[in-house]
C-alpha cells in the first residue's frame, strides 16, 4: 500500500498531487473523503461497497494487514480515483504489547520514555495495518472523578506539554498521531464525562490549551474536536477554538477529525436543528472529518449546490485529508522487536510505580520471611492491569503481581494467596481465608483498586474510595497484627484516609499493562528503587475536588483564622501533593543558586541546586523548579511547574544540577488576553514535590 500511495499522492506528475485529485473529484466523491466509518475488525459489505463508489475516506476498527489490505485493494483499484483509505484505531498506550496507562507513565516525569512507548507502539501498530493512531490524549485533567484522567498526563500543563510532543514524536515514526480532545474535555463539570466545560478564556488558554499547541509544535498531523461545549459553544462545531486559535495563531495545517459521532450530538446539545445544519456548522468551523456520523457524506450536498455552505469550505477539507494520506505514505515504519518492546514494557512500569507510604522501612522486603501473604481481587488477576483502552492487548500476555512475586521471593519463602473478595462484591465470605492466610505470613501483600473498566469513557465515579468491600477486607487483614503493603491498581486518585493512617507501606502502580507483576515485585523487594512522583493531586476527600496544586491564592488564603480559606471538617491540604513520590533512600537539598539576580526578557536564568543522596542505597530523585510571580496585572498560580531533572545517585553521593528558566517562560496571558512578559519579582521553589523545597527569588527587569 505504501507505494501505491507514494504512486497516486506524491508522484512527480502534477495529476497525481492532492490538488490535482480534487480537481478531479465529484461533490459526492468529495464528501465521501470526508467520512469516515467504525468496523467491526473488518470492513464489512455495505462498507466494501460504499468504498468502491469513493464514498469513504477512512476505516476505524479495522485490524490486521490481511483486513486492512482487502479494504484498501478496493479502494486503490476499484473506486473510480483509486484513493486509498486512512485506517484508525485507538492505540492509547500499547497495541499488543501494553504499557502502563498514559496517567501512570507521567508519573515517570520521564519524556524519553513516553517518546519510547509511543514509537514501540506505532511500530506494533503499523504492522497490523494501521496507519493512524488516535493518541496522544493531551487534555489536562483536575478532577479525579473523571474517567478518562487515566488516558493523559494529569494536572500540569508543561509536564503534559513535554509529554505530548514525545508521544506524537514517537508515534510518527510509524504511524499518524492525533492530539485530542480539542479542547477543555477535561474540564468536565462534576468530572461527569462529556459536561460543560464552563471555563474562561485565560484557563482555557493557560492550562487546557498548551498541551495542544505543543503537539502541534511537534508536528502533529490530526487533531480531534472534543464532545463537551465550552461556555455554551460545542467544540466540534466552534470556529474561534478550530480556526481561530488553531489554525490561524498556531498555523495548525494538519486534519481535524470529529469524535465518535460529535457531530451528530450537536443536536441534543440544542446548536442545531437537523443533521443537516450540524454537519454545516461542524464543517465551516473547520472539522475536516466526520466520524460515524454519516453527515458530511449523506446530508450535505443539497447545502453545498444552494450555496449554503462554500465550495471553498469543502475542497479545503478534502485537501487535508489527502494531504494526510500523503503523509502516510512518507513513514516508513520499522518492524516491532518483541524482545525489546517487551522489556521497554516493563522499564516503563517500574519508572511508573509511586511509592506514597514506607513506615519503619517496611519496604522492600528482606528475604528471609518465610511466609507472605498475597491477598486481593488484583492479586491474580490478568485482564485487569490492562487497563481502558488496551486494543489488541491479551490477558494471556499478562504477569500478574502474584506471579511476579512467586517468580521473585526466595526458594524458601512461601507464597500464600486468598482473593479476600471481588471487585465490587458486596459479600465479605472470602475475608476468613484472607485473615487465616495473614496471621500465618510475616507480611500481607494487599492487591486492591479499580476494574480495568471503571477508568477511561464513559466510567466517572461520583465516590473514589475503594469499591466494593475492599476496604472492609483491607481493614481485616490490617487487624491480624500482621504488617500489611497495600498494593493500589487503579486509573485514578483514590481516597486513602484510612489506608494512610493504619497502613505501614502503600505502593501505586496504577494499571501497569502486560509487565505489572514483575515490575511491580522488582519494587516490592528492592530489585529496583521506586522512582514515580504523582502526576496528579491525591485529594483527602471527594468534597475538595477540584484539588490541584497550581491554584490561585485567594484574598483570604487558608490561616488559623476563622474567616479565610478552607474547611471546617478537613484540611485545605491535599493527602498527597502534585510532584509526591517516596525511595528506599534519602534525599537532601542544598545551596540553591540563581544565576543572577535579575534577567532581561530575552534571557535564561541559570538554577542550581546541590542534592544527596543521605540514604544507604543508589535512588533515583526528580528534582523539581516550581515559579511564583509575586505580583502580577492578574493573578497567578501559588506555583507552576517549570522544569525537572531525574537524577541517580549513589548512597552518599552528591550533585549539582542545573535547571534552566527562559524569561520567556514567565509570560501569562494579561487583561487584555494577550500575552505578557511582565516585570516584577519571582519566587523560586526547588524540592522533590510541588509542597516543599528551597526558595530564591530574582527580578525580571521591563524592556531596555
Amino acid at each position: 500500500m505504501p507505494a501505491l500511495i507514494v504512486l497516486l499522492l506524491v508522484g512527480a506528475a502534477a495529476a497525481q498531487r492532492p490538488d490535482s485529485l480534487l480537481a478531479r473529484m465529484t461533490l459526492e466523491e468529495k464528501l465521501g473523503q470526508l467520512n469516515l466509518l467504525s468496523a467491526g475488525g473488518k470492513a464489512s459489505p455495505e462498507q466494501v461497497a460504499l468504498v468502491r463508489r469513493g464514498l469513504v475516506g477512512g476505516l476505524f476498527n479495522v485490524i490486521g494487514t490481511e483486513n486492512t489490505g482487502a479494504a484498501d485493494r478496493v479502494a486503490t483499484t476499484e473506486s473510480r480515483l483509486k484513493i486509498p483509505l486512512l485506517f484508525g484505531l485507538d492505540v492509547i498506550h500499547g497495541f499488543r504489547t501494553i504499557f502502563p496507562i498514559p496517567l501512570a507513565e507521567a508519573g515517570a516525569f520521564d519524556p524519553e520514555l513516553a517518546e519510547a512507548t509511543a514509537r514501540a507502539a506505532g511500530r506494533e501498530a503499523a504492522a497490523a495495518g494501521i496507519n493512524w493512531t488516535y493518541a496522544p490524549m493531551v487534555d489536562i485533567a483536575r478532577d479525579p472523578r473523571w474517567g478518562r484522567i487515566a488516558e493523559g498526563a494529569g494536572e500540569d500543563p508543561y509536564l503534559g506539554s513535554l509529554l505530548a510532543a514525545a508521544r506524537v514524536r514517537g508515534f510518527q515514526e510509524s504511524i499518524l498521531a492525533t492530539a485530542k480532545h480539542f479542547a477543555a474535555y477535561g474540564a468536565a463539570q462534576a468530572g461527569r464525562d462529556y459536561n460543560t466545560a464552563d471555563i474562561s478564556q485565560r484557563t482555557l488558554r493557560e492550562v487546557y490549551l498548551p498541551p495542544f499547541k505543543a503537539a502541534v509544535d511537534a508536528g502533529a498531523a490530526t487533531l480531534m474536536s472534543a464532545f463537551n461545549d465550552i461556555g455554551g459553544v460545542p467544540a466540534s462545531g466552534n470556529a474561534w477554538l478550530t480556526d481561530t486559535v488553531l489554525r490561524r495563531e498556531w498555523g495548525f495545517r494538519g486534519m481535524v477529525v470529529s469524535d465518535w459521532t460529535s457531530i451528530a450530538e450537536l443536536i441534543p446539545h440544542g446548536v442545531a436543528g437537523s443533521r443537516a445544519e450540524a454537519g454545516r456548522r461542524a464543517l465551516t468551523a473547520g472539522v475536516d472529518m466526520d466520524m460515524e456520523s454519516r453527515i458530511y457524506v449523506d446530508s450535505l450536498a443539497a447545502l453545498v449546490r444552494a450555496g449554503r455552505i462554500p465550495m471553498a469550505v469543502v475542497d479545503a477539507a478534502v485537501l487535508r485529508v489527502l494531504r494526510a494520506k500523503a503523509r502516510v505514505a512518507q513513514l516508513r515504519p520499522v518492524a516491532p522487536n518483541a524482545v525489546e518492546i517487551r522489556a521497554l514494557a516493563r522499564r516503563a512500569a517500574r519508572e511508573s510505580i509511586v511509592l506514597l507510604k514506607n513506615e519503619g522501612g517496611l519496604l522492600p522486603l528482606g528475604p528471609t520471611a518465610p511466609a507472605i501473604a498475597v491477598i486481593g481481587p488484583l492479586a491474580d488477576n490478568r485482564l485487569d492491569p490492562l487497563g481502558p483502552w488496551h486494543t489488541d492487548g491479551r490477558p494471556e500476555d499478562v504477569v500478574t503481581v502474584l506471579q511476579g512475586i512467586k517468580t521473585r521471593v526466595p526458594s524458601g519463602t512461601q507464597v500464600l494467596y486468598a482473593q479476600g473478595a471481588g471487585i465490587e462484591d458486596t459479600s465479605t465470605a472470602g475475608f476468613a481465608d484472607a485473615v487465616a492466610a495473614a496471621r500465618q505470613a510475616k507480611v500481607a501483600i494487599l492487591v486492591l483498586g479499580e476494574r480495568h473498566d471503571m477508568s477511561g469513557e464513559a466510567a466517572s465515579r461520583s465516590s473514589l474510595g475503594l469499591p466494593g468491600v475492599q476496604q472492609q477486607l483491607l481493614e481485616a487483614v490490617a487487624a491480624t497484627g500482621t504488617p500489611v503493603v497495600l498494593v493500589l491498581m487503579n486509573g485514578r486518585p483514590l481516597i486513602l484516609e484510612w489506608a494512610a493512617e493504619h497502613v505501614p507501606a502503600i505502593v501505586e502502580t496504577w494499571f501497569l499493562g502486560v509487565e505489572a507483576g514483575n515490575a511491580t515485585a522488582d519494587v516490592l523487594f528492592g530489585d529496583v528503587n521506586p522512582s514515580g512522583r504523582l502526576p496528579v493531586t491525591f485529594p483527602r476527600s471527594v468534597g475538595q475536588i477540584p484539588l490541584y496544586y497550581n491554584h490561585r491564592n485567594t484574598g483570604r488564603p487558608p490561616a488559623a483564622e476563622k474567616y479565610t480559606s478552607k474547611y471546617i471538617d478537613v484540611p485545605v491540604t491535599p493527602r498527597y501533593p502534585f510532584g509526591y513520590g517516596l525511595s528506599y533512600t534519602t534525599f537532601s537539598y542544598r545551596d540553591l543558586k540563581l544565576g543572577a539576580a535579575r534577567i532581561g526578557p530575552r534571557d535564561t536564568l541559570t538554577v542550581s541546586v546541590t542534592v544527596t543522596n543521605t540514604g544507604t542505597r543508589e535512588g533515583t530523585e526528580v528534582v523539581q523548579l516550581y515559579v511564583r510571580d509575586e505580583v502580577a496585572s492578574v493573578a497567578r498560580p501559588v506555583r507552576e511547574l517549570k522544569g525537572f531533572r531525574r537524577v541517580t545517585l549513589k548512597p552518599g553521593e552528591a550533585r549539582t544540577v542545573e535547571l534552566r528558566l527562559a524569561a520567556r517562560d514567565l509570560a501569562f496571558y494579561g487583561l487584555a488576553m494577550r500575552p505578557v512578559l511582565e516585570p516584577g519579582t519571582f519566587r523560586v521553589f526547588v524540592g522533590p514535590n510541588s509542597a516543599e523545597g528551597l526558595e530564591a527569588s530574582f527580578t525580571l527587569a521591563g524592556p531596555s
